[in-house]
């Protein structure tokens, strides 16, 4: 089963219907209110004391200082008698007889101040797709979306597409015929498609055409593990190896990296495409640059299966790795320094890890024990949402 999670969902997602083996159910949204909605409310609270009773309050009060009973848990008058007649509050703009507004100066700054805008996010999945034959293994990436908003799925010895914009299920191959299983996918930025196979087999296809390019061997048993870096393909395989190919020649890889001892079950390219982040079930993390065929840093401080790893896009790099059942541990390193950074203990095993691109904020995803999602917010690894 495939879970798809967004915050505001479009009404045409909504009425999307899958064919098999991709079903799709509809699930009403509740949203969790990371921002509680009371800005607005104490924007006019203090609005109304500056215009009543002469306060001068020119910033929106925090709502946690309200909860806990802060300056502006109550209002008071400044006098003990409120209805005793006395004079409006003397403005001390100096151009204010002449204004046009009838609000003070500060009453109009705190208005036309920014406002913190309510943020939701989704507490349960607005789309469900019932995948049959999505295995279930750890060291697998089975599922990949592209920056074209096209959803790839390994499905036993099938590759299916499902497009967010127009909702529809297609199938781009099936290895039953060679008698293999797909085992990774990723997509790179020109809309091609690696797929792994059991078999140690990389497949190259052009998806818009619908046409397998070229099919690559290179390793003795499944490959696990993809990530792209322009035209420069990595795989990753049970045989402990990395591959590097470039797809516009000979099926031959242009390198092989070997260092880890078990099977590889994690590959990121930085966000400057310049290192090469690699995870195996060795509990070793390796990062490699594009020229040394040893590894340039090793950290070993995992207890498990290292697969969950993620750059920062915001600052040049920071990198985030997660641990397997027996680790559960998320860390931060500063590869620049070669630093470790920040821990966690999440309490479940970390299958993935994604940044937010637009804010400081990390995605985990986890199996057992509690199989849950978290958004976490760096570097004070709060929980935003789970």
């Amino acid at each position: 089963m495939i879970v798809i999670y967004q915050a505001a969902a479009s009404s045409s997602a909504r009425k999307c219907l899958f064919e098999t083996p991709l079903r799709a159910t509809s699930k009403k949204d509740k949203d969790q209110t990371v921002e509680p909605p009371k800005a607005e409310a104490l924007t006019q609270k203090s609005a109304l004391q500056n215009e009543l009773l002469g306060e001068s309050i020119t910033e929106v009060p925090d709502p946690q200082t309200m909860e806990r009973g802060g300056p502006l848990a109550v209002i008071s008058p400044s006098k003990s008698n409120m209805l005793k007649f006395q004079s409006s509050p003397q403005r001390l703009d100096p151009h204010a007889p002449y204004a046009v507004s009838p609000i003070s100066k500060s009453s109009k700054q705190l208005l036309l101040s920014p406002r913190r805008v309510t943020r939701k996010i989704a507490k349960t999945p607005f789309k469900v797709l019932d995948a049959p034959e999505l295995q279930d293994d750890f060291y697998l990436n089975l599922l990949d979306w592209s920056s074209h908003n096209v959803l790839s799925v390994g499905l036993g010895s099938a590759v299916y597409l499902w497009s967010a914009f127009t909702c529809q299920v297609s199938k781009l191959c099936d290895l039953q015929e060679e008698s293999d299983s797909v085992t990774s996918v990723s997509w790179s930025d020109k809309h091609l498609l690696a797929v792994g196979t059991q078999t140690g087999l990389v497949q190259i296809w052009d998806v818009a055409a619908e046409k397998k390019l070229r099919t690559m061997s290179g390793h003795s048993s499944r490959v696990g593990a993809l990530a792209w870096n322009w035209d420069t393909l990595c795989s990753g395989s049970r045989d402990h190896t990395i591959a590097q190919w470039d797809h516009r020649m000979p099926d031959a890889p242009t390198r092989t990296l070997k260092a880890h001892t078990q099977e590889v079950c994690g590959l990121r390219w930085s966000t400057d495409h310049q290192l090469l982040a690699s995870g195996g079930n060795d509990n070793k993390l390796y990062v490699w640059n594009q020229s040394a065929p040893e590894p340039a840093l090793c950290y070993t401080d995992h207890t498990a299966a290292v697969k969950a790893i993620a750059w920062s896009p915001h600052q040049h790099g920071i990198l985030a790795s997660g641990g397997g059942t027996a680790d559960r541990t998320i860390r931060f390193w500063n590869t620049s320094t070669n630093q470790p950074l920040q821990s966690m203990d999440t309490g479940s095993q970390v299958c993935n890890l994604v940044w937010s691109k637009s804010t400081n904020e990390l995605v985990s995803t986890h199996g057992y024990s509690q199989n849950q999602i978290v958004i976490w917010r760096y570097p004070s690894l709060t929980q935003v949402a789970n």
